[in-house]
């Protein structure tokens, strides 16, 4: 017997005693939970890993892109067709070049004592020429339209009609003296007032048509460049292009780059535009990530697997059960052919004749082992289908009696 516990005592031989099997429970619950929870985390561990994987590398990816683009004249265009190089060496003489794809921009951004390029106005109306000549800014036009050149230059210069090849500067304008000689691949530029227009790089066939034109409107600079090519990488260092864009782009520290879009014109802006640079790698990443869960949660297409039917159907009651349904549906062509099929797989097989053996052998191997004519056994076997269930039932009943025949044989 043991000793009663003193006044005042925890009861710890009861507790122990009754309490062990309690206790027990309780950390047998909570081991079976955390088992639970590590067996979850094993199983998930892995498809987890690889989506946190997929989701950093699409961010890394996005944050580390270049900014770049495939814009044609683009500054941050880095392909033979974009400006990047004319770019940036005009932002380490001092000058500051931005970019703009609308008109609002450009107008907003062209003030006196800056220059604005317009790039190619093929895209441009006559209202926002209208607006562009309105600005106070200096205006170097690279490649404008034949039609938009009176409007751009007050009358003074207009569109020619022919290509310019190598030619030397032969005028009195500092910028193409400094370029030398430039080779064009536009129309050319024909001076309407050769007392107003500096007209530069005659054509060696025309000398009214030149390359290159600077003139003074309305208190400002205006210089027209017959070809923009001159402004991509590709041929940014051919002959004196650099020389001359450079100059003349670069006669103050604020450059304006007006590149026109469809949606300036539209008036609608296009979604990608409107998407940031980062969508397009982020959705790749995504769809890798879906990819990926696809794969892992997907049902596995194993082999088929055989299993017992729970009730046996005999092989009559399935042959009763096909005829019924063919009978329902009237469908005494295919009714018809199966039991042709059957007599001469059958048959076939009585004779000695390969799965494989064509029509032609197995025609003719009855009408050996029968006696028949050729073309009877060949109008039982292949013939046309019957018309009615009379028919079909006297198909039947001929094709029972040749196999029977073959069967004695």
């Amino acid at each position: 017997m043991s000793a009663p516990a003193p006044p005042g005592a925890p009861a710890t031989t009861g507790a122990l005693t009754g309490g062990t099997g309690e206790v027990g429970v309780r950390l047998g619950g909570s081991a079976s939970a955390s088992s639970r929870a590590a067996a979850r985390w094993r199983a998930a561990r892995w498809p987890l890993a690889v989506v946190l994987v997929l989701v950093g590398a699409g961010l890394v990816a996005a944050l580390v892109r270049p900014t770049v683009s495939q814009d044609r004249l683009g500054i941050d265009n880095p392909a033979g067709n974009g400006a990047r190089a004319a770019a940036q060496i005009l932002a380490a003489q001092g000058v500051q070049v931005r970019t703009v794809r609308t008109t609002d921009d450009a107008v907003d951004a062209a003030r006196a004592g800056t220059t604005l390029l317009v790039a190619e106005t093929y895209l441009l109306t006559d209202d926002q020429i209208a607006r562009l000549v309105q600005t106070g800014a200096d205006l170097v036009l690279a490649g404008p339209e034949g039609y938009h050149l009176p409007l751009l230059t007050g009358g003074a210069v207009e569109g020619g009609w022919g290509t310019s090849g190598p030619a030397d500067a032969e005028c009195s304008d500092p910028d193409a003296q400094a370029a030398g000689r430039v080779q064009s691949t536009g129309y050319g530029l024909r001076a309407v007032d050769p007392a107003v227009v500096t007209l530069c790089f005659p054509d060696p066939l025309d000398p009214t048509m030149g390359a290159y034109a600077s003139l003074e409107v309305d208190g400002r600079r205006v210089v027209v460049l017959d070809d923009a090519a001159w402004l991509t990488n590709d041929r940014l260092d051919q002959g004196g292009n650099a020389a001359l864009v450079l100059r003349s782009l670069g006669h103050h520290e604020q450059l304006t780059w007006y590149l026109p879009s469809i949606g300036d014109t539209t008036g609608a802006t296009p979604v990608g535009e409107l998407l940031p640079s980062w969508t397009g790698p982020l959705a790749a990443q995504l769809a890798l990530v879906v990819l990926a869960a696809a794969l892992w949660r997907g049902r596995a297409l194993g082999p088929v697997v055989t299993e017992p039917l729970p009730v046996t159907v005999r092989a009559a009651e399935t042959a009763l059960g096909r005829g019924r349904l063919y009978r329902r549906a009237r469908s005494r062509g295919h009714a018809a052919a199966s039991l042709r099929a059957g007599t001469a797989r059958r048959t076939a097989a009585r004779l000695g004749l390969p799965r494989t053996a064509g029509a032609p052998a197995v025609i003719d191997a009855l009408a050996r082992a029968t006696g028949r004519p050729t073309e009877q056994v060949a109008g039982l076997l292949y013939g046309p289908p019957p018309t009615d269930d009379g028919g079909l039932l006297a198909l039947a009943r001929q094709l029972d009696n040749l196999e029977s025949e073959v069967h004695r044989t």
